[in-house]
């Protein structure tokens, strides 16, 4: 690789690596998991530099990269054990509101929402409303069409409220 496009990708990594690695967590609930899948999205898109389309596809490639690293690791045996957070990232989330330690809970508990959702729909939700990514860029990166992605949002939306809500009536 040429060392200009060295540096073009090296300074596209350091913007892209935290944003990855949120939106990993979003979709796995692990943040050691999440640092994976985001270097390995970045080291796929570290391969295929040269031929990807970088004024419109950059993004949209290194988080279909990240999807399938997310999706191939939830195939590996270690996904059935228990997910504890340590609570290491937590503060890179969301900015910071009056209470802190509520701000924390509420975190928690869309992460835990999330975790419950299946693995398409919660793609699809992290993806859209995270990501900031449009129909048709979620429908890119996940292979699926512009109907399947309106689709498994609304069922992971109902879903996510249907969650929350419970956990909002057993709060004391």
């Amino acid at each position: 690789m040429k060392a200009s496009d060295e540096a073009e990708f090296t300074e596209f990594a350091t913007a892209m690596i935290r944003r990855l690695r949120r939106t990993a967590y979003l979709m796995c609930g692990d943040w050691h998991r999440a640092e994976d899948a985001a270097q390995d999205a970045l080291v796929k898109v570290y391969r295929r530099w040269n031929r990807i389309d970088r004024t419109h596809g950059l993004n949209s490639y290194a988080h279909q990269c990240l999807v399938t690293s997310v999706f191939d690791q939830s195939r590996k045996p270690w996904r059935r054990e228990r997910l504890v957070d340590n609570g290491d990232e937590t503060g890179d989330l969301t900015g910071v509101l009056a209470d802190p330690a509520r701000t924390v809970d509420d975190r928690m508990l869309v992460v835990e929402a999330l975790a419950a959702l299946p693995p398409s729909q919660r793609a699809c939700v992290v993806l859209r409303h995270y990501g900031d990514l449009s129909l048709e860029q979620t429908a890119a990166v996940l292979g699926i069409g512009v109907g399947g992605v309106k689709s498994q949002t609304s069922r992971a939306l109902t879903r996510l409220r249907e969650l929350l809500d419970q956990t909002e009536r057993s709060a004391p």
